[in-house]
């Protein structure tokens, strides 16, 4: 089978996406408007780019119904500044509250019943619920299309990375400890450690 995404109904397109790029690493996006109003959102189109500098990046779409930008895209190109929380699974329930669409005058910690800890560069506080959390400084935007379907990639460098003390061992991070979940198509996760297995390199 084959298949033009240019096509596609955009909806197509991004099922075909989804199903096919898996499982998809969770980024808990923290955020502050100008007013100072604290937004969280979930994005699973999220990834590392490199070590030095330490960059990572992530990609809000457009909302689907009018193609607006979504408040966490909004807050950070006003500010420069967000947080990247890796999702375990003992907060996948509150994480998955924050991926209601609420106004953007309403706090997601509230909503979610997530602790707001005080960052310790970047304004926008960090959920201290989370094990792994990226304080980041926006290093590039770019912006792909304009309506329903297109949408950003947002480049961070971390200015400092937050890791709960029972994790980290030796210069590395516990994954079995971590727990991470990952996103699968449609409202399925996976539990990223229920079946690891190790390839040694020649």
């Amino acid at each position: 089978m084959q298949l033009e995404p240019s096509k596609l109904e955009w909806q197509n397109a991004y099922k075909l996406i989804v199903g096919s790029i898996l499982p998809r690493p969770i980024a808990m996006v923290s955020t502050v408007s100008k007013e100072g109003i604290a937004n969280i959102a979930p994005f699973s189109f999220f990834t590392a780019i490199s070590a030095d500098p330490l960059l990572v990046c992530f990609s809000p779409m457009r909302k689907g119904t009018d193609g607006s930008k979504k408040d966490t895209l909004i807050n950070i190109e006003e500010t420069k500044e967000f947080v990247i929380h890796v999702v375990s699974e003992e907060i996948v329930e509150k994480m998955n509250v924050t991926a209601t669409s609420f106004t953007p005058e309403t706090d997601e910690f509230t909503e979610a019943n997530f602790t707001k800890e005080k960052s310790v560069i970047v304004k926008p506080p960090r959920i201290k619920e989370s094990k792994v959390q990226l304080e980041c400084k926006l290093h590039e935007a770019l912006h792909f299309g304009e309506g329903p379907g297109s949408g950003s990639l947002v480049i961070g460098k971390v200015v400092i990375v937050h890791i709960d003390d029972d994790l980290y061992y030796d210069g590395k991070i516990n994954t079995q400890k971590l727990n991470p979940v990952g996103r699968m198509a449609g409202h399925m996760y996976t539990r990223s450690t229920a079946s690891m297995f190790e390839l040694l390199r020649k």
